[in-house]
């Protein structure tokens, strides 16, 4: 039985500016995308890996797995239009013992191996389990416009990150009624709830914020300078 990685580096970034990948931006020495590949090439509970990048990036993404020593990463492959696209080009790539797989987003950086380990042990216990973080700001919600329509819980909301890891068969259960439901789903545990599958969490207690904009990488930057143990390796 082997455990493995997908880690999805395929979006088009939109949100950090035109032709700009930001996988490849530099956070330190190192690319963005080098930790998430060191972090899970450090696991000991991950047998090997599915990079999936844009296609113009596959031959600088092999390249990069080379010079940082990823040899768990086995396959290299292209991306789809949409996240769940390239998740399915990721699972249709595993070897065919795969049976634990932890999806990871490759702008998170800030992943650990201990972290990625705690996922598959639980998800070998309960057929999923996703990285996630407890909010503690107030929050509102909002029907339409800029008008409160009402206060929520915040004691019962968390933030949900990566790596979400499950069983093989039920995110590929999972995928197939999105599918056939013609769905849109932004994260693999949305889709294994819309499936009927029960999704557990896995608290982080390390940050692991993801780079989404330009004002992201000065964060990063600065919780490397102030905390070098935070790196993943």
């Amino acid at each position: 039985m082997m455990n493995c990685g997908i880690i999805v580096a395929a979006g088009k970034s939109e949100r950090m500016g035109v032709k700009v990948d930001k996988a490849f931006l530099t956070l330190g020495p190192k690319p963005v995308l080098a930790y998430s590949l060191e972090a899970f090439e450090a696991c000991p509970d991950i047998d090997e890996v599915v990079l999936v990048v844009r296609k113009d990036r596959t031959a600088n993404a092999r390249s990069m797995a080379q010079i940082f020593g990823c040899a768990k990463v086995v396959r290299v492959i292209a991306g789809g239009a949409k996240r769940q696209a390239s998740v399915m080009n990721g699972l249709a790539a595993l070897s065919d013992d795969a049976r634990i797989v932890a999806v990871h987003d490759g702008a998170r950086p800030f992943v650990t191996p201990e972290l990625i380990s705690e996922t598959v042990k639980v998800a070998r216990r309960h057929g999923s389990a996703v990285a996630a973080s407890r909010i503690t700001d107030t929050v509102k919600y909002v029907e339409r416009g800029l008008k409160v329509t009402r206060t929520l819980n915040r004691s019962k909301l968390w933030a949900v990150q990566t790596p979400q890891t499950f069983k093989i068969d039920v995110l590929r259960e999972a995928f197939e009624m999105v599918q056939k439901k013609n769905a849109t789903v932004t994260d693999e545990a949305s889709a294994v709830e819309l499936a009927g599958r029960d999704v557990r969490l896995v608290e982080t207690v390390e940050p692991n914020l993801k780079i989404t904009t330009s004002d992201d990488l000065p964060v990063a930057a600065a919780l490397l300078k102030l905390d070098p143990m935070s790196s993943p390796v």
